[in-house]
């Protein structure tokens, strides 16, 4: 039943992040056509008195629809690529002093040094843990999933075992497989049988 529960109030967060991104895309796109009309106003002082308002609004935007991205996929490269161009912004349009755009061009600096060695395909992971006698095709279809069946009675074990003879891995605690986009990991062994299996799922 916690199981469930917590299904259900992950797909209800993405419904009200996805509403929240439709928003803020409704938003940004008014005011991209507002932009657009306000170009051939440029020489009026009173709707871009410079340059850098209108460098303003466009990094504004861009910044927007990062944000959008960072709300419907949910890794740590869109996290990295907001702070990117929020700091980008500060330094290109600020102009106070050679210290600040000194700070920045550091700060983006560290920013490329985490994305470069800190950052790896398995941070961005979503797991589950299921009992290792459920169906395959119940998994699927529930938590949509593309796990690989052969029968429909298949149970998450059954799937587990034969990819493991395949690739002769040894059955034990902590043990692996790895399919294109996901893998099975033995969870829990109980008196030699075993009784729990997650999913690890890559998020692109």
């Amino acid at each position: 039943m916690e199981k469930y529960a917590r299904l259900f109030l992950k797909h209800l967060t993405k419904i009200m992040e996805f509403i929240i991104a439709v928003l803020l895309a409704c938003g940004i796109i008014i005011m991209i056509v507002q932009l657009i009309f306000s170009i051939g106003e440029l020489p009026d002082l009173n709707t871009y008195p410079n340059y850098d308002d209108l460098l303003t609004s466009c990094f504004n935007l861009i910044i927007g629809v990062e944000l959008i991205r960072m709300l419907y996929l949910h890794t740590p490269i869109t996290v990295f690529e907001v702070l990117l161009f929020a700091i980008a912004r500060q330094v290109i349009i600020d102009h106070s002093s050679p210290l600040n755009s000194l700070i920045g061009v550091i700060a983006i600096a560290i920013l490329f040094a985490t994305r470069k060695f800190l950052f790896a395909p398995f941070d961005e992971t979503e797991k589950t843990v299921f009992r290792a006698s459920q169906k395959v095709c119940r998994i699927n279809r529930l938590f949509h999933l593309d796990i690989p069946y052969s029968d429909k009675d298949d149970t998450l074990l059954d799937v587990l075992l034969r990819k493991m003879e395949e690739d002769d891995t040894e059955p034990g605690s902590g043990a692996c497989v790895y399919f294109s986009d996901f893998g099975l990991r033995i969870a829990k062994v109980r008196d030699g049988k075993i009784t729990r299996i997650e999913v690890i799922r890559s998020i692109h």
